[in-house]
């Protein structure tokens, strides 16, 4: 990836970690003066403020947002608390009214971003524009579409870029009201070096109870800052009422975060470096293990080769699988890890077999 700029370089005077708060959606000027009121009172004035202008509802008939109009209540944030603002875009219409409006940094939403036309559209909408571009995860785990929505901001000049984690869909789990699935921003971090991430708790969790334990948990697995939807009388919000908090909270809540230092600013001491290195030198045994266990493995794919045999056999797989997770837990690793880690590697080891015995079909005519 080429390098983009990360907001401490986005010229609105912001620092990592990256504190964005504001209510859901603007419903008066009344409100934003209010919700600006009390986070001066509590001293827990955000670097950013959010407030979403236009609401993409799942189904006609609920509050989609006052529009264009709200745009100029935002007026009331740089005149009140002297901070940059941000809101959400779906569209290039969304897009010319908010830079009409001098909005600092815009966002785009998890439903857009799982629409390659519909980025494509706000991007031509943005190019040649400097602005910076935050782009929430798609509403599935697919790390191709929200590293693609990154590229296509990229590929038209927008080079100021963040990345937001609000979770992904899950029907079966009924904790969250968006799976966190950790691993997807981790891995977001990875192929696309510098790119920092903001963690959306409030979109994650759905409701306030739960908030500061995702919100910790962001801040251990290293990403780069929180937004947090904060409302002065969040039961009474027309949007998303359950997992807004007030700024009174709000400020109890990152007081209480244990905010981690990343290692990319300090650098490893001496002892990391060794248990570092003692890792490394695991790590080649691991995969000398697996290169002999895979010898193996073909050496099985062969005989069965020769005397005709199925390359699966349910029998075996469901002892394998019952006594390596059975091992794997008295060693205390963890029943859902010896399962994938298990699937893994018979899923290799399938592969494998199965290649050999098409290699030695006759090719038919």
């Amino acid at each position: 990836m080429k390098p983009h700029k990360q907001i401490k370089d986005w010229g609105l005077g912001l620092t990592s970690p990256l504190i964005i708060a504001g209510p859901c959606s603007a419903e008066t000027p009344e409100q934003i003066e209010q919700i600006c009121k009390e986070m001066k009172e509590e001293n827990m004035v955000p670097q950013l403020f959010r407030a979403g202008i236009w609401k993409p509802r799942t189904r006609p008939g609920s509050f989609e947002g006052v529009g264009e109009e709200g745009l100029k209540w935002m007026e009331i944030v740089r005149h009140n608390l002297n901070i940059p603002i941000t809101t959400e875009v779906g569209n290039a219409a969304h897009v010319e009214l908010a830079l009409k409006h001098k909005v600092d940094v815009l966002w785009i939403g998890a439903r857009t971003t799982v629409n390659p036309f519909a980025v494509q559209e706000i991007a031509e909408a943005l190019r040649g524009v400097d602005i910076p571009v935050m782009i929430k995860n798609p509403m599935n785990p697919d790390l191709e579409l929200w590293v693609g929505a990154l590229e296509r901001m990229y590929a038209v000049g927008i080079d100021k870029l963040a990345a937001i984690h609000r979770g992904f869909s899950d029907a079966y789990d009924k904790r969250f009201r968006n799976k966190p699935n950790w691993s997807m921003p981790i891995h977001l971090k990875r192929v696309w070096t510098g790119m920092e991430v903001i963690n959306d708790p409030s979109h994650i969790v759905g409701r306030r109870d739960g908030l500061q334990e995702v919100a910790q948990r962001a801040m251990n697995f290293g990403l780069d800052g929180l937004m947090i939807e904060t409302h002065h009388d969040p039961d009474k919000a027309w949007s998303d009422a359950k997992q807004q908090i007030t700024p009174a909270r709000l400020k109890e809540m990152i007081d209480s975060i244990d905010f981690k230092e990343p290692l990319e600013t300090m650098g490893p001491d001496e002892k990391l470096q060794d248990l570092r290195r003692a890792v490394d030198h695991l790590d080649d045994q691991l995969l000398d293990i697996l290169q002999e266990r895979f010898a193996v493995i073909d050496q099985i794919g062969a005989h069965k080769r020769e005397h005709h045999l199925t390359v699966f056999q349910s029998n075996r797989w469901k002892e394998v699988m019952e006594s390596r997770t059975q091992k794997g837990v008295s060693k205390h690793l963890s029943e859902k890890f010896m399962k994938e880690l298990l699937y893994c590697i018979h899923e290799e080891s399938v592969k494998r077999q199965e290649k050999q015995l098409r290699e030695a079909e006759p090719i038919k005519k």
